[in-house]
């Protein structure tokens, strides 16, 4: 190829290729409203109180962060509102071996704090953070185990090493507590059950679940 085409080549590939970058990024923008809710005031407020206690020094939302504490992009989809907002205002009653400090957040605040990490939640990411590599074998269990993961009891709570660090491990909870009754029990009252427990009533689950479930917790010993 001569000195001209080789210029020709990089100047009209260069031109090329800006034009596919321009398109693509206004089919981009085009589509940013659709994939983002509504920016409410508590969601404004909530994201002052993010950058106010300096989160996104240990966290990460839209990959923007640091990866020292867990990735908090769908946080809501998982954790229950009622139990982030105790966390966050004082992490290590909700969870004794949380490394998370008390931070000072006031209830107020830590409500505008889950106001906005549920507007995150609900973005668009296109899959993103992408799920864990044991998803799918999960997906594929039967009975109390099928029961666990659909209610998203992994999200909190350790089996043999697989799951959440909110919770309580509960690979020998059959033999802490081996009565069924007192599974069904604190399902459906946590904080009756357990004082000051942080997790949410599953009340909601049929007696089928309630049973497969609590005969599932009872055989981790």
């Amino acid at each position: 190829m001569s000195n001209k085409g080789a210029r020709n080549l990089f100047i009209f590939g260069s031109i090329f290729f800006f034009l596919i970058f321009l398109a693509l990024t206004f089919d981009t923008m085009k589509q940013i409203d659709a994939r983002s809710p509504e920016i409410t005031e508590a969601v404004n407020e909530g994201k002052q109180a993010w950058h106010k206690y300096d989160c996104i020094g240990c966290h990460t939302i839209f990959g923007n962060g640091s990866y020292f504490a867990p990735d908090l992009t769908k946080v809501t989809r998982d954790k229950p509102a009622g139990y982030l907002k105790a966390f966050l205002v004082n992490p290590r009653k909700t969870n004794p071996n949380s490394a998370m400090p008390v931070l000072g957040i006031t209830p107020s605040e830590a409500e505008k704090l889950v106001a906005f990490l549920d507007w995150t939640s609900r973005v668009d990411t296109n899959g993103w953070p992408p799920e864990p590599v044991l998803a799918a074998m999960r997906k594929a269990q039967t009975g109390g185990i099928a029961v666990y993961q659909k209610h998203g009891c992994a999200s909190c709570h350790i089996i043999g090493g697989v799951g959440g660090t909110s919770g309580p491990d509960l690979s020998k909870a059959g033999a802490r507590h081996p009565n069924p009754d007192w599974h069904v029990s604190h399902l459906k009252n946590p904080a009756g059950t357990v004082q000051g427990s942080a997790m949410p009533a599953y009340e909601h689950l049929t007696d089928d679940e309630m049973k497969l479930l609590s005969e599932y917790l009872i055989s981790l010993k």
